[in-house]
């Protein structure tokens, strides 16, 4: 997709022109509503396509629909996303991702309607990269599972109607990102307490802590519980699971007192009433959960 010369051809149009200019290009949209990012269509940007048909019907549906656009795969696309809102600034740390050659190779850069920008990068066909958020940065990387709004959308922001233009092309050299050297850059991931090995039997904690840490508000503390519980049914005593969990979870920004109570109930659950198995005796695990995937 060459973002430039697609958005550079959306100024004065209206959505529905635009979402037009879109399929001709053979890139994959779906409907958001008017002066918003939500999705109109069942599915989101699961739902997105490159058909002019389907693409005319939608938009004979809702003129005025905002345009989404799939990244990643989709697309061939991924974006860093600089966020502004509150006191939440991401330029000073997408400035500092620059000066390290982690993000200076973009290939368009949008303007979006809260005064924060979009720099687009040619996805690596070979590379799937998830989205991902570094709210502490206000940066949101979006590539395979998100979306962005493209111009010649607008959305209403503090009350006005604010277009997504285009105000940046790169030199000609845009290469693809490296998502995960940038996320470990901007929020680096804790290192977690190393646990002993006779504990380790079928679960990886410092790979179940790196995962912990990553999780984003409104998941954090049924992850810290299934966490918990592996490590429970794996025969590692609470205490081990505090040491290797909380500084995790703490960076995923749990408060310590909701940290302790969550695994507690876990451990409450897994063994009851009964102490907790000691590393030191060597017991085994009753219960294995090494089948299942962290994703």
């Amino acid at each position: 997709m060459d973002a430039v010369a697609l958005f550079a051809g959306m100024i004065g149009l209206s959505p529905r022109e635009g979402a037009a200019r879109f399929a001709a290009a053979g890139v994959p949209i779906f409907p958001c509503k008017p002066a918003e990012k939500r999705p109109l269509t069942e599915h989101g940007f699961r739902d997105a396509t490159s058909d002019d048909r389907q693409i005319a019907r939608w938009w004979s549906r809702w003129p005025e629909a905002n345009i989404g656009m799939p990244t990643g795969r989709a697309s061939a696309v991924e974006v860093v996303d600089i966020d502004v809102h509150g006191r939440v600034r991401g330029f000073a740390a997408f400035e500092l991702a620059r000066r390290e050659g982690l993000v200076d190779h973009w290939q368009a850069l949008v303007k979006t309607a809260s005064g924060g920008m979009h720099a687009y990068y040619p996805a690596d066909p070979d590379r799937v990269q998830a989205s991902w958020q570094a709210a502490r940065a206000g940066i949101d990387f979006r590539g395979e599972g998100g979306y962005v709004i493209v111009p010649p959308s607008q959305v209403l922001f503090e009350g006005n109607r604010s277009a997504y233009e285009l105000i940046g092309a790169g030199r000609g050299d845009a290469v693809s990102i490296d998502g995960p050297a940038l996320r470990q850059f901007l929020d680096p991931r804790p290192t977690p307490a190393a646990m002993p090995a006779e504990a380790r039997r079928d679960v990886d904690a410092e790979r179940l802590a790196a995962w912990l840490a990553g999780r984003a508000v409104g998941e954090r503390n049924r992850a810290l519980y299934w966490a918990a519980c592996r490590l429970a049914e794996n025969g590692v005593t609470d205490q081990s699971a505090r040491n290797v969990l909380a500084p995790a979870a703490e960076h995923a920004g749990l408060h310590q007192a909701e940290i302790l109570t969550t695994i507690r109930s876990a451990y409450r659950t897994v063994v009851g009433q009964a102490p907790p198995v000691r590393i030191s005796g060597g017991s085994s695990a009753s219960r294995s959960l090494s089948g299942q995937v962290i994703s």
